[in-house]
This record gives C-alpha cells, structure tokens and sequence, in this order.
C-alpha cells in the first residue's frame, strides 16, 4: 500500500475508504475512526474558509500534540494552506522570529484555539462542507522549524509531493499494519512526530498521541493500548528499559522500535529484546530536510552492527570527499541524499538553502548535502561517523565524540553520556548521569578508548540536560562543564 506522491489530505481519505471504522487516532479522552477524523478535518477545512484562510496562506500551531491537531493538520492540507507547527516548548524569542518568518495569516495558540474549536466543532455537528480548494502536488503541505537552539530557527519547506513520497517509502521499509497500534511520545512539531501521523495512516494502524503522558505510567500505558509500534530516541530507549527491569507484569505486545536522533547503545537494545520477546530494534539515520535517509531493514535488525542501513528506496545516498568526489567504499567523506524526498530549501532563506540543497553539475538532480560524515560498505549500507561539529582533532589524532559517548554509555552504572571537544580553553569532557565518581568513569573509558580519545575531565550530573526532541543538549552540556571547572 502505497499512496506516495499524493496530497497530504488525500492519504486520509484512502484511508477513510478502505477502513472506515478502524481506530485511527487516540487521545487521552477518547479516540476516532478514519470516518470520524476524516469529517472533523472537513470541519476544519469549513472554518478556516470562513476565517479567509486560502491557498498558500501559513497558519501557525503552537498546541498539544492530540486528536485536534491531527484534524488541524488534515483540514489545513485540505485548504491548501501551510500548517507549521511549533513545539508549545520554544520561548518566545524564536516564537517572534518564526512568525516573522513565516507571515502567517492565522495564529493559533491556546486561547485563539478555543473560539476557533467550537467552530469546528459546530461545522462537525452540522456536516458543514465548503468548496474544495484546487491543490497541487508542489504545494506547501508544512513548514517544520528547527528547534533555534543556537540560532534563529529556519523552516525546512514540505511539499505534498516529497513529504507524501518519504511517507510512502518510509512505510515500504517498516510496514504498518492495520492492527498496529503506534505509541507516539513525540509532538508534531518534530518532523518524526508529524511523520508517524502519515505512516498511521498508509498502515490504517491507530497511533496512540502519547506526549503527555507521564514517565511513570508509561509501561502501564503501553500496555491498556497494545501498543506494537514504539518510535524511540536514545534518552526514550533507556527510560522504557529501566523501567522495564523494575516492573514486573506481561510487557506490552511491542514488535517494532524504531531509533533515531542518536545512536542506540547496544546494552540498551539487548535491555530492550529482553523486556520485549521477539521485538525488532530497527536503527535509521535522517534529517528533516528529506525527512529519512537510510533504515535498517527491520528483518536484520541485529545484523551489521553500527549500520544506520539502506537509503530509502527509490533514493540515493553519496558519500563524497571534501574536494567532491565520490568516496570508496569503506571510507568516510560528507553523506549527500538524491531522490525524491529532498525538500526544496529552507523559506525565505536562500543563502541557507545554497549551502545545503544543490544541484548536481552533471545529472541536475537536486542533493542534499548533509554536513554529516559516513561511510558506505560494500552492500551499501551506511555508517554514520559523526556531525561536522562532532569531528575534531586531538593530540593527533581524528575523532568524534559519538565514539567517546558511546564507550561511556559502555560503562555499567552511566544512564547518559555527552562528549564536549576541546576548546581554546578547555581540553576534551565529558558529561555524564551517573552514580559513580568521575574518577571511576574515567577509569574505565581508559580501559574502552585509545589514550588520545580518553576526555581530561568528567562532570556527573544527577539529570541530563536534553531538548524538547530528547537529544543531548549540547549547548547546556558545554555550559555545566565549565561552570564545573570554575
């Protein structure tokens, strides 16, 4: 099943045919079937053409992630307008600069949310319909803005065409079912939460809006809803296999975790076969801007360690060497994605979008250059070595912090690790949450790296700084180091 290239919309209205009364999506109130959320978007659709929202118009969301949204998105794709979804997490700083940014025509925080429901929710109620809108598949579907942890943040451009197309290759690879429930912890702010709605959808699976919910009562929640399909990130994994050991009970009927924003350490991943017998563990590398580059097939989950898997089919991934040829297999050089799903740049920020999306001299195939190193062995599959800002020299020699972090996360007792490079005065540190004494730490990294990779100074927190997405936060990491050295 295969709706890609499609409209955004219309994924939900094969859906609404082929499966009208399965679960589609599930709040903590209560749940729809693909009928019922088909309708509700079509109300949406109704208030926004009466609000004079029209074609091209942005409309920014700055809400929880639960059943409204999903219609909001939906009934915005419907419009023809652009949905951009902001984590209810960014500060208003870089809130001012998105708006500024995007120009949208409508706002929809909490307090202009409600006026606007029980609109919708009257349009529901009376079956209001409204003229569709002529949509085109090179439209803007959504606008997803980087966090702006360090800069202004910059909307990656989503059109129905490539987000449909990386949906529909993302689903020939993992496979949703109809009798998936998808447990989803991440917003839709965050392209893997937004995706997981599109991927639900192509598998007429449930998801399950699960953003909310609390820490302690996440394994009691998987298991009321059955949930078969678990998106994770490295900080995720842990929690779920820590709390895993403690509780006792039938796990939840998991088959599929799928990784990504970081590496998976491998005693997570055997913590997490063991609380759930017979899951796959599937590793995948990819960035917003083509949404995913490579998955591990889901059927050798537990093959070629280290690998982030194949490109995405019907896609391309090129390692190339600084002066911009192709590298051999087996060496490393900048990960650059060709195909189909490769956004079209960053809105309004043409300098930006030179820098990272480019033509190709000889074929005119747009690339995305990812500013991210690898390598590919001789099947194909890719391996990711680090992020520009990962790589760094000392004492000699070439490394990257990821290989300093996960010989950390190595050491039994250490819960997260994040590796700080050297600066012009601070030699290389490391951060980790422990309950061991840096010294120990230290100890037994000597015992793991070459003496050149073992960092000068370990600072131990009791919790680790992380973003809204669950990724180390590199910037605060930094900062409690040197504040530690002070």
């Amino acid at each position: 099943m295969n709706e890609s290239g499609s409209l955004v919309h219309a994924l939900l209205d094969a859906a609404a045919a082929s499966a009208p009364d399965a679960a589609a999506v599930r709040d903590r109130p209560g749940v729809w079937t693909y009928a019922e959320l088909a309708a509700w978007s079509h109300a949406v659709e109704a208030v926004l053409a009466r609000r004079g929202v029209g074609r091209g118009d942005r409309v920014v969301v700055q809400l929880p992630t639960d059943r409204a949204l999903v219609a909001l998105f939906h009934g915005t794709s419907r419009r023809g307008a652009v949905f951009v979804p902001i984590n209810p997490a960014m500060k208003q700083f870089h809130f001012d600069s998105v708006v500024e940014n995007a120009e949208p025509v409508l706002i929809l925080q909490p307090a202009e949310f409600a006026p606007l429901w029980t609109e919708v929710e009257e349009a529901y109620r009376d079956g209001t319909r409204t003229e569709p809108t002529e949509v085109d598949l090179d439209d803007v579907a959504v606008l997803v803005y980087t966090s702006g942890s360090t800069a202004a943040p910059k909307g990656v451009i989503g059109p129905h065409r490539q987000v449909t197309f990386a949906a529909g290759a993302i689903q020939a690879v993992l496979g949703y079912r109809q009798d998936d429930v998808v447990f989803c912890r991440f917003p839709m702010s965050w392209d893997y939460g937004l995706y997981k709605v599109l991927l639900s959808t192509l598998g007429r699976s449930e998801i399950v809006l699960a953003d909310a919910e609390s820490d302690l009562r996440l394994l009691q929640r998987m298991r009321e809803v059955g949930a078969t399909v678990v998106p994770i990130v490295p900080s995720l994994a842990t929690m779920i296999a820590t709390l895993a050991e403690r509780e006792s009970g039938e796990p939840a009927p998991v088959r599929l975790f799928t990784n990504t924003g970081a590496a998976l350490p491998d005693s997570t991943i055997e913590k997490l076969r063991n609380a759930f017998p017979g899951v796959r563990v599937v590793r995948q590398f990819g960035q917003t801007e083509c949404k995913r580059i490579t998955i591990m097939p889901p059927e050798e989950d537990a093959e070629r360690p280290g690998s982030s898997g194949l490109p995405l089919p019907g896609t391309t991934v090129h390692i190339l060497a600084a002066d911009g040829t192709p590298s051999p297999a087996g060496e490393i050089g900048e990960i650059v994605a060709a195909g189909p799903h490769v956004m079209p740049g960053y809105w309004r920020a043409p300098e930006l979008s030179a820098r990272a999306f480019r033509r190709d001299e000889a074929t005119g195939e747009l690339r995305l250059h990812t500013g991210d190193y690898g390598r590919l062995d001789e099947d194909g599959y890719l391996y990711f070595e680090g992020r520009r800002d990962d790589m760094f020299k000392r004492k000699g020699i070439r490394m990257s912090t990821l290989e300093i972090e996960a010989a950390a996360m190595d050491i039994p007792g250490v819960r997260a690790a994040g590796a700080i490079p050297p600066s012009e005065t601070r030699d290389l540190a490391i951060c980790v949450e422990s309950d061991l004494p840096p010294t120990t730490v230290l100890k037994e990294l000597a015992q793991r790296l070459e003496p050149q990779k073992v960092p000068a100074l370990c600072h131990v927190v009791d919790e680790f700084p992380l973003t809204a997405h669950g990724k180390n936060a590199t910037k605060e990491l930094a900062l409690l180091v040197e504040g530690a050295r002070k």
